[in-house]
């Protein structure tokens, strides 16, 4: 929690650094921060490496260009990640057979990892049955969860960068937990909803 809320500020900053100085120290710092969030976005949407790549790239370059105004942007990550979207669906509608294009109808590729020091501790063949579990998530849902798990975006910023609502993003993870659990033969605790009293 401390981490994303660094990162975020840190973000900020170096969007104020590049907007107001075209500090090239600032640009690449952001590109060291956001490159590989952005990658495994684009590829988990295009499934090509190289044109994950390049729309990476794309973004950085539109990013310098438009540097001068960058103070409008409120939440530069979402900005980023939205331009990689945009970039990714149009690659796609450009270069294959069918053009029309939706994120319901992508497969998306699952780039979850393991790497830190809680999740080494989980078990070959646990981490094996989440993965595969979702693996099996529809397109939307594994969408939302690799970019609220997986990347640390907050409800509203996923909801930003699909163009979905944040009861959308809230649901679609509720979904996934409760698929992964299943798969996983994991206890999930229910979501209790506040009734109204009357």
């Amino acid at each position: 929690m401390i981490a994303a809320m660094e990162k975020r500020e840190l973000i900020a900053e170096l969007q104020r650094q590049i907007a107001l100085c075209d500090d090239m120290a600032a640009y690449r710092k952001l590109y060291d921060s956001l490159h590989r969030e952005l990658f495994l976005f684009s590829y988990s949407i295009i499934k090509s490496r190289e044109v994950a790549e390049e729309i990476v790239s794309d973004v950085f370059i539109k990013l310098w260009r438009i540097r001068n105004e960058l103070p409008a942007i409120e939440n530069l990550t979402v900005f980023m990640y939205t331009i990689a979207r945009n970039l990714s669906i149009n690659h796609i509608t450009r270069n294959y057979k069918y053009p029309k294009v939706s994120l319901d109808t992508i497969e998306v590729e699952n780039i979850a990892t393991f790497d830190n020091g809680e999740e080494l501790f989980i078990s070959a063949e646990l981490s094996r049955r989440v993965g595969l579990a979702i693996q099996g998530l529809p397109s939307q849902c594994k969408l939302v969860f690799q970019l609220a798990r997986e990347h640390g975006l907050k409800y509203r910023e996923v909801a930003a960068i699909l163009n979905i609502s944040e009861l959308t993003v809230r649901n679609q993870l509720v979904i996934a937990a409760k698929k992964i659990a299943a798969a996983a033969q994991l206890d999930v605790p229910t979501v209790r909803t506040r009734q109204k009293s009357m």
